[in-house]
């Protein structure tokens, strides 16, 4: 098991990662995930007292964008509007088996 899967695994919606523990888990420079913030690509992101702060979500989401645009050269953009369709289909998926029609 990788140690970035022993943290994912770990965290939970209570705890929050800042700009920097994100950059470590997520593989990017902190200036990657900034200028992401600041052209909106992380919906519902909260900065308190000047400090940015990630959930389990943002996390997921950061991966899936990093890798699209690692793997497929994918502009930010792009990368997002994937993250959101994988992130959709995730909820689907978790209403269904809710639903008991899986």
């Amino acid at each position: 098991m990788r140690n970035d899967e022993i943290l994912h695994g770990a965290l939970v919606e209570e705890t929050w990662l800042t700009v920097e523990q994100m950059a470590t888990v997520c593989t990017v420079e902190p200036q990657w995930l900034k200028r992401h913030l600041e052209e909106g690509l992380f919906p519902s992101t909260e900065c308190v007292a000047g400090t940015w702060r990630f959930s389990g979500e943002h996390l997921r989401r950061a991966r899936r964008m990093r890798e699209m645009e690692r793997v497929f050269d994918a502009e930010p953009e792009l990368a997002a509007l994937v993250a959101d369709l994988l992130e959709e289909m995730d909820d689907l998926r978790a209403r269904l088996r809710r639903a008991g029609l899986d």
